[in-house]
């Protein structure tokens, strides 16, 4: 009898299980997926001693050349190109395009030997910090170029020296957090004999529904 009490119990205990795992699968299936976008912005920034024709910058960015005044010694800021991508939360962005802020070191022009750039993040998260203030977190920000380098010459059979090219590869690689909606500065990057550098900065907020 007893025996038989215990095995009804048990069979009773795996019923009840099962209805919970069950129940607890629908309610899994039954929450809507996360379809929050985010808006990014890539700034790609050269900073120079030379005078240049248009020093203005978006207002959005004055925190962050009020920033770079006191940490670069560079006289002038402008902007070079701005890169806006949506991407979904937890998602991932990559870009891949000829030509860039890269300029050569020496030798030909880059119509003829261009630069290959490219810009990707391996993973975009919304987070939400311990403050309860809302933070962005870009897993895998990577962004470089191949560029062409002058590295010697050859003499072709009219005499001609032909320039020997070798594309040689740049670029930055981190994991980045940030408050959502602000600016912040990833790295620098030199650019040749000149001294300029390119500084680049990125932001991210939520798509408006």
């Amino acid at each position: 009898m007893k025996k038989r009490n215990f095995l009804s119990a048990l069979l009773l205990a795996l019923c009840l299980m099962t209805l919970s795992l069950s129940a607890h699968a629908q309610e899994k299936q039954s929450e809507p997926a996360d379809e929050t976008n985010l808006d990014t912005q890539l700034y790609l920034i050269v900073g120079t001693n030379q005078e240049v024709d248009d020093a203005r910058l978006p207002a959005s960015l004055e925190p962050v050349v009020r920033q770079l005044r006191t940490t670069l010694p560079f006289k002038n800021y402008r902007l070079t190109a701005t890169m806006i991508n949506r991407v979904k939360n937890d998602g991932r962005l990559e870009l891949r395009w000829i030509g860039g802020p890269m300029t050569l070191a020496a030798g030909p022009t880059p119509a003829l030997n261009p630069s290959f750039s490219n810009f990707s993040i391996r993973a975009v998260k919304l987070l939400q910090a311990s403050n309860g203030q809302q933070m962005v977190q870009m897993l895998g920000f990577n962004f470089g170029a191949r560029v062409p380098i002058q590295v010697g010459g050859a003499i072709a059979a009219n005499g001609a020296v032909a320039p020997t090219i070798n594309y040689e590869q740049t670029g930055i690689a981190t994991d980045v957090s940030m408050r959502e909606g602000e600016p912040v500065i990833v790295g620098t990057l030199n650019i040749g004999p000149s001294g300029d550098a390119i500084i680049l900065v990125v932001s991210a907020k939520r798509t408006p529904k």
